[in-house]
C-alpha cells in the first residue's frame, strides 16, 4: 500500500487528538491520570470513535479498551497497534494519545477501503504507562503481557492514600454498556483477566520525545531497540564540620566526593559514546548550610544503553570508580539499585519492512534507539514488535510545549497504515 491515504483520516486523527486533550484536570497542559474522571471520559471517547468507524469495541478488567476488525482466519494471531491514554502531570497532547488516534484511524481506513483482513487487527488504548498517579508503570500493557497479575492493586496507593484497587473499582469502566458522547457504546465482556496469548505482532506509533529526527530533517524514525535502563541511589556519608576551622586535608566532605563522582560519570559516558547516556538527576545535601562541610549526600544515577552487556560493563566501571573515590576520601559509600530494565529489541523483519514502506512512500527515514521507555518494550520478548517515531519540535515532551506538526503526524499515520496492511491483508503477513 503506497502513500495516498485520503486527507480526511489525518484530519479526523488531528480532531480526535484535540478532543482528547480537553479531558484534563485543571492546570497547564494535559493532566490525565489513571482512573480519574478525565481518564474515564477520554477512554469513552476512544470507544465511541472506534464504534463509529465500525470496529467491535470492548474493555478489559483494568480499563484497556480495544477496537477489533475481525480477520477471515480465526486461527491466526492478532495484530495489535496502539499506545497509552494517560499522561504525566502538565504533559502534552501527543505523548501516547497520538499512537491511539492513529491506530483507530488506520483501522477505520483499512476496513472501509479493503474490507475484512486475513488476520484480525485491533487498536488498543492502554489504560496506563507513565506511573504518574501510582508508583508503578505499564499497568495497562503489563496486565496484557503478564508483567502484573492484578494482585499489585491492593498494595500501592496514590498521594492521597487511594489504593489502585479502589480507584479501579470506583472508575466503573468495563460494564456491558457505557455512556459516550450523545449515546452509548456496547462493550463486550472479557472475563476476569487482561492477560493475552493471542497476539502475534504489536506496532506502536509515537512522537520521538527527542531531537534527532528534527535536527537531521528526517520524517520517520524506525526503532531498532528500546534502551535498557539502570537506576541507582547513591549515598555518601562523611563528616559534617565547621567550614572555617577544619583544614582542607582533614575533611571528609561528602559533597566534594559526590562532585568528583559526577564528573567521572560524565567523562565515562562521553568516552563510551552513543547510544549510552548517563544522568544524575537528583542531588540532596545535608545539612545544606553555607558554613558547614556537607556530611551526607544522596544522588541518583540513570544509565541507559540498547545492549545489555555494554550497559552492565559501564555500570560496573562506574561502581568500581566510585568505590575508589570513596575509599580515598574516607567516605562511606552505599549504592542501591532501584531499577533494572533490560533492552528490548524490535523485530528486524518488521523494521526492514518499515524501511521499504518509507522508500515506497518517498519518506526520509533512519534507524534509531529509543532512550525512553514505551509499551512496545513489554511486547518485544513475546511477539514481533515494531515502533515508529515522528519528530518532536525541539525534542520537547512531557510538557505543554510538546508539538508535532499535522504533516508529520499524517506521515506517521500513513507509514503505520501501510505496515498494518502488509501484516493483515497480505498472504505473507506475520
Amino acid at each position: 500500500m503506497k502513500a495516498g491515504m485520503p486527507l480526511e483520516y489525518a484530519l479526523e486523527m488531528q480532531e480526535l487528538l484535540e478532543e482528547l486533550a480537553l479531558f484534563s484536570a485543571p492546570g497547564p497542559g494535559v493532566t490525565r491520570l489513571l482512573y480519574t474522571p478525565q481518564w474515564r471520559e477520554a477512554q469513552l471517547l476512544v470507544l465511541a470513535t472506534m464504534s463509529e468507524l465500525g470496529l467491535e469495541v470492548r474493555s478489559d478488567p483494568v480499563g484497556n479498551v480495544y477496537g477489533r476488525l475481525e480477520g477471515a482466519d480465526p486461527a491466526a494471531k492478532v495484530i495489535v497497534t496502539g499506545s497509552h491514554i494517560d499522561t504525566v502531570v502538565s504533559g502534552g497532547k501527543y505523548d501516547g494519545a497520538y499512537g491511539i488516534a492513529a491506530a483507530v484511524m488506520a483501522l477505520g481506513y483499512l476496513r472501509r477501503t479493503f474490507g475484512q483482513p486475513l488476520r484480525t487487527l485491533e487498536a488498543v488504548s492502554f489504560c496506563e504507562e507513565e506511573g504518574s498517579r501510582f508508583p508503578l508503570t505499564f499497568w495497562g500493557s503489563g496486565q496484557v503481557t503478564g508483567l502484573y497479575d492484578g494482585s499489585e492493586a491492593e498494595g500501592v496507593a496514590d498521594a492521597e492514600g487511594v489504593t489502585l484497587a479502589a480507584a479501579l473499582s470506583g472508575c466503573g469502566l468495563g460494564g456491558e454498556e457505557e455512556a459516550a458522547g450523545n449515546g452509548a457504546v456496547r462493550i463486550a465482556g472479557t472475563g476476569k483477566t487482561a492477560l493475552r496469548s493471542d497476539i502475534g505482532a504489536f506496532v506502536e506509533l509515537h512522537i520521538e520525545q527527542g531531537v534527532i529526527l528534527e535536527k537531521t530533517a528526517t520524517q520517520i524514525g524506525i526503532v531498532q531497540a528500546i534502551a535498557g535502563q539502570r537506576r541507582f541511589t547513591v549515598t555518601l556519608d562523611g563528616t559534617a564540620n565547621h567550614a572555617g576551622t577544619t583544614p582542607m586535608h582533614m575533611r571528609q566532605d561528602a559533597l566534594a566526593g559526590a562532585a568528583e563522582m559526577l564528573m567521572v560519570l560524565e567523562r565515562a559516558a562521553l568516552e563510551a559514546g552513543e547510544p549510552l547516556v548517563a544522568t544524575a538527576g537528583r542531588l540532596e545535601v545535608k545539612p545544606n548550610t553555607p558554613n558547614v562541610i556537607p556530611g551526607e549526600v544522596l544522588f541518583t544515577l540513570d544509565i541507559r544503553h540498547s545492549e545489555e552487556d555494554a550497559l552492565e560493563r559501564f555500570c560496573n566501571r562506574v561502581i568500581s570508580a566510585y568505590e575508589e573515590i570513596a575509599e580515598r576520601r574516607g567516605l562511606k559509600l552505599t549504592m542501591t539499585r532501584a531499577l533494572c530494565a533490560v533492552p528490548a529489541l524490535m523485530d528486524s523483519g518488521l523494521y526492514e519492512r518499515l524501511e521499504r514502506i518509507c522508500r515506497e512512500q518517498g519518506r526520509t527515514h533512519r534507524r534509531m534507539v529509543s532512550g525512553a521507555g514505551h509499551d512496545a518494550q513489554l511486547f518485544a520478548p513475546r511477539c514481533r514488535t515494531a515502533m515508529i517515531f515522528v519528530p518532536s519540535r525541539a525534542g520537547i515532551s512531557h510538557s505543554p510545549e510538546e508539538y508535532t506538526s499535522p504533516g508529520e503526524l499524517a506521515a506517521g499515520l500513513e507509514v503505520l497504515t501501510a505496515l498494518l496492511y502488509d501484516l493483515a491483508y497480505k498472504e505473507t503477513g506475520i
